[in-house]
């Protein structure tokens, strides 16, 4: 495997970061994490906006321009041969002294690794995932601003630990008012009397890439979509209800809790989302 670090290609083996590097230490940094299907990045340059934004909230300064980044992405793609596959694109604060200041650290960290992914098997995204709810709180967004895509995922970890302990493969996690919202990985979208409907990322939910595909799947089907405040009874009660995440794709889930969502099988609506959103991830975006 050939991963883009710091300007270079070089050999997986030889991509290492130092022991002092603020990624490591303090989890002070981003990443962004990409597909590529058939050749296509699927939506590259919303990716980059995003990682930038970051960025800028972090007050982390990106060495590399975007269009500096995008080739760099497609040139690890080329040069692993990948046509369908996984990208994670990281920015690190870089390497600095034992403690938490960001300024002393002189020079970012940029990697890019380009590999295949793990995806739910099949079986799931024909018969529905059964998930939980766990105990952990998702941080609220005064404490740490869910837009934010760092390196710092304890959090959602925790919740991940959690769900395995209860059988399950994905979890819900609250926030502190109660309200849904999201899931260790993915973004949560229920759909109730023909209307699909998410949490906002006020509620504590991240601004995922394939969330965002979906505002423009729903769209395009003609069913109307909106985010609102979303209670563990609103999932329990809903027509549908199905999980997106860059891994994840779109997933259904036929229970929550115990109590079985809908017909306690995938939906017509989901369906629908999801062969939208397969249409749209082999042209939208940069051809490498």
């Amino acid at each position: 495997m050939v991963v883009y670090f710091d300007g270079n290609y070089v050999d997986a083996n030889d991509a290492k970061v130092s022991v002092f590097d603020h990624g490591l230490l303090y989890g002070d940094g981003i990443f962004e994490g990409i597909r590529i299907y058939g050749g296509n990045v699927f939506r590259l340059d919303e990716h980059l906006a995003r990682l930038e934004l970051s960025a800028r909230a972090l007050m982390l300064a990106i060495p590399q321009s975007r269009a500096e980044l995008a080739a760099a992405v497609c040139e690890t793609c080329r040069r692993n041969n990948l046509q369908d596959g996984y990208i994670r694109l990281v920015v690190t604060r870089g390497v600095g002294d034992l403690g938490l200041a960001p300024w002393s650290c002189a020079n970012p960290t940029t990697f890019i690794i380009a590999s295949k992914i793990s995806l739910y098997p099949q079986e799931f995204y024909d018969n529905g995932l059964s998930i939980v709810t766990v105990p952990t709180r998702r941080i609220a967004p005064d404490a740490l601003p869910p837009t934010i895509k760092s390196l710092n995922y304890l959090n959602n970890i925790l919740a991940k630990i959690e769900a395995k302990q209860a059988g399950a493969l994905e979890a819900i996690m609250l926030n502190a008012q109660g309200h849904i919202a999201e899931c260790t990985a993915d973004n949560v979208f229920i759909v109730h009397q023909g209307e699909i409907i998410t949490p906002a990322s006020s509620s504590g939910a991240l601004k995922g890439i394939t969330r965002g595909t979906i505002f423009d799947v729903a769209r395009d089907i003609g069913v109307p979509i909106r985010e609102a405040d979303l209670t563990r009874y609103d999932v329990w009660c809903s027509d549908e209800c199905f999980l997106t995440g860059t891994g994840a794709e779109v997933i259904p889930v036929v229970k929550l809790d115990g109590r079985v969502i809908g017909s306690g099988k995938p939906g017509p609506i989901t369906a629908r989302v999801l062969a939208g959103f397969r249409q749209r991830v082999l042209v939208e975006g940069t051809r490498i």
